[in-house]
């Protein structure tokens, strides 16, 4: 029997509710030490100097670690621009600067986290604070303080876009729109704060065990910073609560990678174990980025969008973290899944002494699509043309040419997404186009009723030339038939079911039973390279050098090996980096499609907007596990929920105010949506494993929008930024006072 389509339980299920399964936090031993850091609690200083003699003195502690300690003492995902621990007499200039509050400065390991909290308190550190840049506007002002002297401005990444002529197109549009739009920050709120162990094991190898995305990234990362022989590290990650993008980037493995070398060196070989608490997590990790974006759009009377100019603006914090790979998505999907003959767009990152920006579910999507959402919704009405109807006129369709030149990789199904959308929130198609369904009015008087909609699309896999693959493993052992299936894979499971889609596949690939299987994951001394948990590509990409394994693996088994072994990396199609004039490339391989209808409702008194039905349609092309990809759908409308409606952070001075679940509000059960539908539809993509397509980030790219537009619909008023907190409906309704900052000054 087939296992392709068939929502078996998950291969961890078991284990994790009933508590069996570990995460990094659960790992314990007898003889373990415990290390905690110093963080700067400063935006913006030079350390002059640090003392630790103090601290050292404290019985229990058995070494204090600072940047002179650090062998090549940088690291980062793009650019190596942040010091693993910043101080003085370190390796690499620069490292003395403290350019965000939780930048690391100290580690003390002791033989528990009292002694070393206790410690900690007992280090001297003497800065001298610098200014502090705390909006876009500051960084970009003439005579603004430079954060990293290898450039002379605060912007670190610059894309272009240029097709057509906007400004002939701007000539002979019928109507033109414009807007202003901000998007916040978004705290990962993972299930397990950071956290992790290390040890020097019985082959000599630093081991690390955490939570990350990548497991061989980290590996290179931590071999740079403690300059040692990639074969010196081993990664493993056991079961990890939740990733959402922020775990690509570093933020214990390096420390507990130096924690072990130097106490090896020391001729002490005992484990160390840090878990972070949830404010040290929120102030010491990376955020979804806040954007700042102008946009002008004009369309003929027909009702066919002839030109976008979009303006993007990314505080990328502090660091660079993935800030330009963000970057990359937003500039693509500025003018969302639409034909734009005429586009000019610019997208800057900026450097503040902000927490970085980083990786998030969506990659930039989310801001994007909700500007260009906004803009359509805009056109729309300003010709009187229903929002489904101008959304057809326009959507991509087989054989599009994207706003960076290039055709769309055959599988365009955005058109056939939106209808369904469309359809199941009740609109109709009639000999006048599509019309919007009448809502039947509230019993209260102050509750407004809205429906909205908005659609998107989004890569699969790395964009922009990145180099792309993943490798799998498979060994059959057995004699006449084929007793066991082992299959090693570095890919995560951060809670999306990944590895029981990879057991699917194998299963499928090898026409073996499940249970012959015996699975071997996210070890670094035993896999290939799988590439990131991100981009909603580990389907894709995993299932394809899964399905080349076992086919190698069958051969060999045929020819007489036993055991028989096969060796695959999988590489998609090219893709290419834009070019630096005009942006014109091919930014990616294949592609996901997503609508979304939101039916809201606005109490006029309060300003509390509530979701009460949420329908979200993504072409799946293939859902190997159903139940899987419904809990996606859900997963991401209740994130994205959060995101657009409640999760409200706050910061002063570059610091973070909102630094525990008590003040910056994540969803409840009284907060998500009423009721979500996922429409799952199968259109199999052309090159995915069993026409299978990624779609984890899909969900979220088209919410915001969707409830925007719902909430306009409902009260008249549309809003250019979020989240849609009480009080910031109440502003907007003209009941409380409206917001005094510019545009430039959004935090």
């Amino acid at each position: 029997m087939s296992t392709i389509g068939n929502s078996i339980p998950r291969v961890d299920a078991i284990a994790k509710v009933t508590g069996k399964a570990k995460y990094p936090g659960d790992f314990q031993f007898s003889d373990q030490l415990v290390m905690k850091v110093l963080f700067a609690h400063r935006a913006h200083a030079r350390v002059l100097a640090i003392d630790t003699t103090q601290a050292e003195a404290v019985e229990g502690v058995v070494m204090v670690l600072t940047a002179k300690d650090v062998p090549v003492n940088e690291y980062g995902l793009g650019v190596n621009d942040q010091p693993v621990l910043c101080g003085p007499d370190s390796s690499i200039q620069g490292a003395d600067v403290v350019r965000f509050e939780g930048d690391q400065v100290a580690l003390v390991i002791a033989e528990s986290e009292a002694i070393a909290a206790k410690a900690l308190k007992k280090i001297v550190v003497q800065y001298e604070d610098l200014p502090v840049v705390k909006t876009l506007g500051e960084a970009l002002r003439e005579g603004a303080p430079i954060l990293h002297s290898r450039l002379d401005s605060n912007i670190f990444h610059h894309n272009i876009v240029r097709r057509g002529s906007t400004e002939e197109a701007f000539r002979i549009c019928a109507v033109i729109v414009e807007g202003e739009y901000q998007t916040p920050v978004q705290e990962h709120a993972y299930l397990q704060p950071e956290s992790g162990v290390s040890f020097v094991d019985e082959e000599g190898r630093i081991t690390i065990v955490t939570a990350g995305q990548w497991a061989h990234e980290d590996q290179e990362q931590v071999t740079h910073s403690l300059g040692l022989p990639l074969e010196k590290i081993r990664i493993i990650y056991p079961a990890i609560g939740g990733a959402f993008g922020g775990r690509e980037d570093m933020s214990v493995q390096i420390i507990l990678g130096l924690a072990a070398q130097k106490l090896n060196e020391r001729g002490i070989n005992r484990p160390v174990r840090i878990v972070w608490s949830r404010e040290e997590s929120i102030i010491g990790h990376c955020k979804r980025h806040a954007y700042t974006m102008k946009a002008k759009w004009g369309a003929s009377a027909e009702g066919k969008i002839l030109a976008a100019e979009c303006e993007i603006w990314a505080n990328g914090g502090a660091y660079v973290y993935t800030s330009p790979k963000v970057l990359g998505n937003a500039t693509l999907l500025a003018t969302g899944p639409y034909e734009v003959p005429n586009v000019s767009t610019d997208a800057y990152a900026v450097y503040t002494n902000d927490i970085p920006g980083g990786a998030f579910r969506g990659f930039g999507g989310p801001q994007a699509a909700f500007m260009a959402e906004m803009q359509v919704d805009k056109l729309a009405e300003a010709l009187n043309l229903d929002p489904v109807e101008f959304r057809m006129r326009n959507l991509f369709k087989e054989g599009s040419t994207i706003s960076m030149g290039s055709q769309l990789p055959a599988g365009v199904t955005i058109r056939q997404v939106v209808q369904k959308c469309a359809e199941e929130a009740g609109w109709t198609q009639g000999p006048d186009g599509w019309k919007k369904p009448e809502l039947v009015p509230a019993e209260d008087p102050n509750i407004k009723r809205g429906l909205g909609i908005a659609c998107g699309y989004k890569n699969i896999g790395f964009s922009y030339g990145a180099p792309e693959n993943c490798g799998a493993i498979i060994v059959l052992e057995g004699g006449e038939e084929i007793e066991k299936a082992k299959l090693f894979h570095a890919g995560a499971e951060v809670g999306q079911g990944a590895h029981t889609t990879f057991a699917q596949i194998a299963a499928e690939a090898l026409d073996l039973s499940l249970e012959k299987l015996e699975l071997h994951y996210s070890d670094t001394s035993n896999s290939l390279n799988s590439g990131s948990v991100s981009a909603s590509r580990m389907t894709h990409m995993a299932g394809n050098s899964i399905i080349g394994a076992a086919k190698l693996a069958l051969e060999r088994w045929q020819a007489g090996d036993r055991p028989a072994v096969g060796s695959y990396v999988y590489r998609p199609p090219a893709t290419s980096k834009m070019d630096k004039i005009d942006g014109h490339c091919t930014p990616n391989f294949t592609y996901g499609y997503v609508a979304q209808a939101v039916f809201a409702d606005v109490n006029i008194q309060t300003g509390e907007v509530r979701l009460r039905d949420v329908i979200s349609v993504d072409d799946v092309g293939k859902a190997i596990n159903p139940t899987q990809v419904e809990g996606q759908i859900e997963g991401a409308v209740v994130q994205a929920a959060g995101y657009v409606v409640l999760e409200n952070w706050k910061k002063r001075d570059a610091k973070a105010q909102t630094k525990e679940f008590s003040t910056y509000l994540i969803p409840t059960v009284l907060d998500i949506p009423d009721r979500t539908r996922p429409v799952i539809m199968e259109f199999p993509d052309p090159i995915g494993p069993y026409g299978a397509r990624g779609m984890g980030e899909m969900p979220y790219l088209p919410f915001a929008p969707a409830v925007i537009d719902a909430v306009y619909q409902a009260t008249g008023y549309r809003f250019h930024s979020f989240p849609l907190t009480a009080e910031r409906v109440l502003r907007g309704l003209g009941k409380l006072k409206p917001e005094v900052s510019g545009f430039w000054d959004y935090e």
